[in-house]
């Protein structure tokens, strides 16, 4: 006979997911809550601590920032990392690291964690240009570019943090060039209307989607060769290509690609990198190299360059 607690904790779960999905449904269905956000928010952390949500670490946070529907999409196309055999690298929280000591990790294998327990991080910017007029606002109050080709889709993009780059390391005879402290790279997806899911990311001076020689000129900053590419269909235009939620990046540079050969020994899944809203907490940090919301992408989601 099941005793009268147990009765009472099962009533009290049913009672917390009864008014966590309705305030999900009420703001799904478009109705009017006071502080939505807020509301957001609550449901997910109660569907949470009813053990109803299928992934409760971060979904809070993204719901809270981007609404229910834009939250678990962040979530769930978060890609898998895969890093270039050798390399220790891992991307982290820059307010908690900005040195290699404390953001290398296992060469080999699952990682989660760098060897100083910091967890594999991303930060996320969402630009929502579905809304016939719509514009988001980012971290510094200018509007993202919704207009033409922009209008409808849907842009998650991914920014990896790393202590420094060093794009010759290993090179006996390169010394200290190509080397900086700081590096940001991303990895962008695009969701068209046609339901179409796309992926591509940076890697030098651009976007890409595969490795090869069909994306040297956009490596490079090369701009009539990237267009020449592109023109014979060597190269997706602007770099995007199949979302196959994979990110490749290199040792040193940390260059991305999302397809191609790739010699690697250890991976992220993406369910397992921790993410992070990036907007609310952006300009107050200053970096070697440009940060994020400083880029031309942050607010032109197609932007073909990485300034």
């Amino acid at each position: 006979m099941r005793s009268e607690r147990g009765q009472g904790t099962i009533e009290w779960i049913g009672l917390v997911a009864v008014v966590a999905l309705l305030l999900t449904a009420m703001l799904a269905a478009g109705m009017r809550v006071p502080g939505a956000e807020l509301a957001r928010a609550v449901a997910s952390r109660l569907l949470c601590a009813a053990a109803l949500a299928e992934t409760c670490g971060d979904e809070p946070a993204l719901i809270a920032a981007y609404g229910a529907e834009v939250g678990q999409l962040v979530r769930e196309h978060m890609p898998a990392i895969a890093f270039e055999r050798g390399s220790r690298a891992l991307p982290v929280d820059f307010r908690s690291c900005r040195r290699p000591e404390c953001g290398d990790g296992t060469a080999r294998g699952l990682v989660r964690r760098t060897d100083a327990g910091l967890p594999v991080t991303a930060f996320v910017h969402v630009v929502d240009c579905r809304a016939a007029g719509n514009a988001t606002p980012t971290g510094d109050g200018a509007d993202s570019d919704c207009s033409d080709s922009h209008a409808g889709n849907l842009y998650l993009q991914y920014w990896l943090y790393y202590a420094d780059s060093a794009t010759l390391r290993g090179v006996p005879i390169a010394g200290e060039a190509g080397y900086h402290r700081d590096d940001w790279e991303s990895v962008q997806v695009r969701f068209g209307p046609d339901g179409s899911v796309e992926e591509r990311a940076s890697s030098h001076h651009g976007y890409n989607h595969a490795s090869g020689a069909a994306n040297w000129g956009s490596d490079a900053g090369i701009e009539p060769l990237r267009d020449a590419a592109e023109a014979v269909g060597a190269r997706p235009r602007n770099g995007w290509g199949p979302a196959n939620g994979l990110l490749q990046v290199s040792g040193g540079s940390h260059a991305g690609n999302a397809s191609g050969y790739f010699d690697f020994d250890r991976i992220v899944p993406g369910r397992r990198v921790h993410l992070v809203p990036l907007e609310p907490i952006g300009d107050a940090h200053d970096f070697a190299v440009s940060p994020p919301w400083r880029k031309r992408v942050w607010r032109d989601p197609e932007a073909e360059t990485t300034d």
